[in-house]
């Protein structure tokens, strides 16, 4: 299944107390228990500005729809073509 980076632009992301990325969190998760067992929430970075997501999804149109529905923005959503680290050097 396909993966997906999503960079949401949010001012002030890195500043966000817990409580609020509590809520967040929260309300992603049930937007995804309402879309299906198709997406899946990998991972987020949260930086000064922006929140950086790794999603499995079957396709980018559902990566949008989780956003629409759950009120983020999703102001680039890319897909995965492979990924590499430090053992792709050996």
């Amino acid at each position: 299944m396909p993966k997906y980076v999503i960079e949401r632009e949010l001012a002030g992301a890195g500043q966000l107390p817990a409580e609020t990325l509590q809520a967040i969190s929260r309300k992603s998760c049930s937007v995804l228990s309402e879309l299906g067992p198709e997406i899946q929430w990998v991972q987020s970075y949260v930086t000064d500005d922006k929140i950086y997501c790794i999603y499995i999804a079957p396709n980018r149109e559902m990566v949008l729809e989780h956003a629409r529905q759950g009120g983020f923005p999703a102001n680039s959503v890319a897909e995965v073509r492979t990924m590499i680290d430090p053992t792709t050097a050996e």
